[in-house]
């Protein structure tokens, strides 16, 4: 597909091919409209309901077997259809905030997200229903997606002198290629040993997706979110996150060549440089948060227990690895526990920024609408479009389902796998109920006659001040 130099299919904007009708002040002219991010959310959130279900599904299975297909199919709906999602929309978001360049073409964004979708759901279900046409189909639109993606965010990628975070980027849009071709071998090994590799396509392909894709985005992108959303300054330039970003990308493709190529040294030594540049993301994760000047609060809590999850993974995988010859069993283990608490560290802060993104996405399309009232009748602000105890039991499910797969497949406990499972549902539940409830509510009031009346008023400049996106401090 070609960019939308056309009038845009949402906006009607024929200056940018991002651009977005009636956007409001403060919002930056490339990013898409807010249908685009949030579509991607929202799958997200309906692809953590169907992992916990599908844990649930799978909690007898994975005790004897880590590797059973249910677990696997369980395993890609946490992965593809939850945290692949989620990141596919903050890239979306964020990649012209960051760059100060549109996305080749919205209708290319549109299209990603159906391509991802399908792909997400049929191959875990093909897996699980041993339905082998369908996890083939899977591979290709899994492939068109990321062939999509990159195409959509390379122009913007192409900017020079935005230091650590493009550079991240960069490396985790060609992780995210690399990952579908590893599916399309993945998936050919199952459907018939097409391409009968060598070496462990499955563990190859989850280390370069979880960490240099999922994880590296994550890791690129927070070095301009914590800024942000800490109102952290650091004093000077601090190298921590330019090291985090080159350490994975480089860990990530030493410890995938030797799993993929059977060879355990070179495995060993990119998961020494892989733990070195993780190591370097959680020591910028302590300077923003030392020189932080907002005070404590729930956003902090979900990213310091989101890194408590990072530490905990890479214990379990050291230690099963180090059983994994001797007790195979025990190690094997381990290792389930230890891909829990990677997608623990991923999920958890994905849930947990979702509560500060999406609130600053929703309040710019309300205000589009002329919606700047909230409903205590107050000027509209983030804090006024979700309830905070309902944030606070999204936390509390969230951390809980993850440490009930971990529990579970550590200590081989059938029950802990599936109340895990059925707290993540829980989670999910809560978080699109409790990001999409207050939002919904006041487009209905804005459709009545009193509320669009009461909505032209509010949206009178000087009668309403839109609240303050936080800017990242200069100096860095």
């Amino acid at each position: 597909m070609g960019a939308d130099h056309g009038h845009d299919d949402e906006a009607g904007s024929t200056s940018k091919p991002a651009a977005w009708a009636r956007r409001p002040p403060g919002v930056p002219a490339g990013v898409p409209p807010p249908s685009v991010p949030l579509g991607f959310l929202a799958a997200a959130a309906v692809g953590l309901i169907g992992c916990g279900v599908a844990f649930w599904w799978a909690r007898a299975a994975g005790i004897p077997d880590p590797t059973a297909d249910p677990v696997v199919a369980a395993t890609h709906f946490g992965v593809l259809a939850t945290l692949a999602m989620g990141v596919l929309g903050a890239v979306h978001q964020f990649v012209p905030v960051i760059t100060g360049r549109s996305l080749r073409s919205v209708r290319l964004a549109r299209a990603t997200l159906a391509l991802w979708f399908g792909a997400a759901w049929m191959l875990p279900l093909g897996i699980a229903t041993e339905q082998l046409a369908v996890t083939a189909v899977s591979g290709a639109l899994a492939g068109l997606a990321v062939v999509a993606l990159a195409v959509n965010l390379a122009p913007a990628l192409a900017v020079s002198g935005k230091g650590a975070p493009v550079t991240g980027l960069r490396y985790a849009v060609g992780a995210a290629v690399v990952t579908g071709f590893l599916g399309v071998l993945f998936v050919g090994n199952r459907q018939g040993h097409w391409f009968d590799p060598a070496g462990h396509v499955d563990l190859t392909m989850g280390v370069v997706g979880m960490f240099g894709w999922l994880g590296l985005s994550y890791v690129a992108v927070a070095e301009k979110l914590w800024p942000m959303f800490f109102l952290a300054h650091v004093p000077g330039r601090h190298r921590a996150g330019r090291f985090a970003v080159h350490l994975m990308a480089s860990g990530t493709a030493l410890l995938a060549a030797g799993l993929g190529l059977e060879q355990d040294a070179l495995a060993a030594a990119g998961a020494l440089v892989l733990a070195a540049g993780l190591g370097a993301h959680l020591t910028s994760l302590a300077i923003h948060v030392r020189h932080r000047r907002r005070r404590a609060d729930l956003h902090l809590v979900f990213v310091l227990t989101s890194a408590l999850w990072l530490v905990a993974g890479t214990g379990l995988a050291a230690a099963g690895a180090a059983l994994i010859g001797s007790s195979p069993v025990t190690g094997a283990a381990l290792v389930a526990a230890a891909g829990c608490a990677f997608g623990g560290w991923l999920l958890v802060t994905l849930v947990g920024h979702a509560h500060k993104v999406v609130p600053f996405i929703v309040w710019s399309a309300l205000r589009s609408r002329g919606i700047a009232t909230a409903p205590s009748g107050k000027p509209l602000l983030f804090a006024d479009l979700y309830h905070h105890r309902w944030a606070v039991a999204t936390y509390g499910a969230t951390t809980a389902g993850v440490l009930g797969l971990c529990l579970g497949f550590a200590a081989s406990w059938s029950s802990a796998i599936a109340a895990g499972g059925w707290l993540l549902v829980v989670a999910g539940v809560l978080a699109a109920a409790n990001l999409s409830i207050v939002p919904l509510r006041l487009l209905r009031s804005s459709a009545t006659p009193a509320g669009a009346a009461s909505g032209a008023r509010a949206a009178t400049p000087g009668l309403a001040r839109p609240p303050q996106m936080p800017v990242a401090p200069t100096g860095r």
